[in-house]
């Protein structure tokens, strides 16, 4: 056994001075590490070992692999420094201040939905916000009916500051005590409603895949007055998504927990991707949570300075909260959501700017 891994050490470092740029150096990687490369067939060879030597051989052979992969990491390290090099010392000198070749640009897809969406609200009455994305803990979870330690804040992985009681906003609702504070005063005195959207960057700690990113746009909206009840919610929903896609979509609304409405909903959207037969973007469902919503919590309409303890039903509303990066994935056909992010030109500048 020592001898044949003698010969395979010796093997390998012939080979490895041989190699010169990153494509060998992988080859030889998987000609030695993979699942059927050498580490693999010396240690089948251990089955012939007698049992008292097995621990001994194991080792050396473990040795062996650590050395080897410590051995591809150096060299890659080498080869991509010297390819640099070269890059550097055959640019040809360039003048910046001659035009580029693409001197238009575009915006971004996830402008134009937005873009596109507030001019729908805007047509309904409905006024656009902005709100910050750094917030303190009230705003975020307390004035949305999530107190402190109450186990729902567990559905949001947060991102906080080093500065006390300061995070990176997790959801638009963050925003929805000032805008109540801000439009309430003429709602009670002359009795116009609250209609508002406000998009903006959000962020959580999530797992990234295709259909989830720890930074992503939604835009959250709200409507507060006498008598609002479950049916205006749905009618603005589905007047909005007809405009956004240019045809009637299939939705299905199902129940869900949310501690700042009563009673909660998820408003899912069959995936425009693959039709509602399944696909990555969809989690092979069919489906997608498009846009969370439901009846605005007693608790956060008195948080927000709309109604009081002696009526705590004077003033009823709805509130919805867009995805926007998923709605722009449904619009464009988008397959993965990571390419918003990802700063590729190739992808970001086929959309058509407004």
């Amino acid at each position: 056994m020592k001898e044949m891994i003698k010969k395979q050490k010796e093997l390998f470092y012939q080979k490895l001075r041989e190699v010169n740029d990153i494509n060998s150096l992988e080859a030889l990687r998987l000609d030695f590490l993979s699942k059927k490369g050498q580490i693999s067939a010396l240690m089948k060879e251990l089955s012939k070992i007698p049992n008292e030597k097995k621990k001994e051989y194991g080792q050396m052979i473990n040795s062996f692999k650590q050395e080897l992969s410590d051995q591809f990491e150096g060299r890659k390290e080498e080869i991509l420094n010297l390819q640099e090099k070269l890059m550097i010392e055959n640019t040809e000198s360039y003048d910046e201040s001659l035009p580029t070749k693409n001197p238009c640009g575009s915006y971004h897809p996830i402008t134009l939905v937005q873009r596109e969406l507030e001019d729908i609200f805007e047509s309904m009455g409905f006024d656009v916000e902005d709100y910050n994305e750094i917030v303190d803990d009230y705003h975020c979870f307390e004035a949305l009916n999530i107190p402190r330690f109450h186990p729902a804040r567990d559905m949001q992985d947060t991102y906080y500051l080093t500065t006390p009681n300061q995070l990176l906003k997790s959801h638009t609702s963050a925003a929805q005590n000032a805008i109540l504070r801000k439009y309430g005063p003429a709602l009670k005195e002359s009795g116009r409603p609250i209609r508002a959207v406000f998009p903006g960057r959000c962020f959580r700690n999530e797992a990234i895949d295709a259909s989830h990113e720890n930074t992503f746009f939604q835009m959250e909206g709200i409507m507060v007055d006498k008598d609002i009840s479950i049916s205006n919610l749905i009618f603005f929903m589905k007047t909005m998504l007809s405009e956004v896609f240019g045809r009637e979509v299939t939705v299905r609304l199902r129940p869900g927990f949310f501690p700042f409405v009563e009673p909660g909903f998820e408003l899912d959207i069959k995936c425009l991707i693959c039709g509602g037969e399944g696909c990555s973007s969809c989690k092979n469902s069919g489906w997608l949570e498009l846009c969370p919503c439901g009846m605005i919590h007693p608790n956060v309409l008195k948080h927000g300075g709309i109604n009081s303890e002696e009526d705590p039903f004077e003033y009823t509303g709805f509130a919805f909260g867009l995805g926007l990066t998923r709605l722009a994935m449904m619009k464009y056909g988008v397959r993965d959501i990571r390419a918003f992010n990802s700063g590729d030109l190739g992808t970001l500048s086929q959309f058509v700017s407004r």
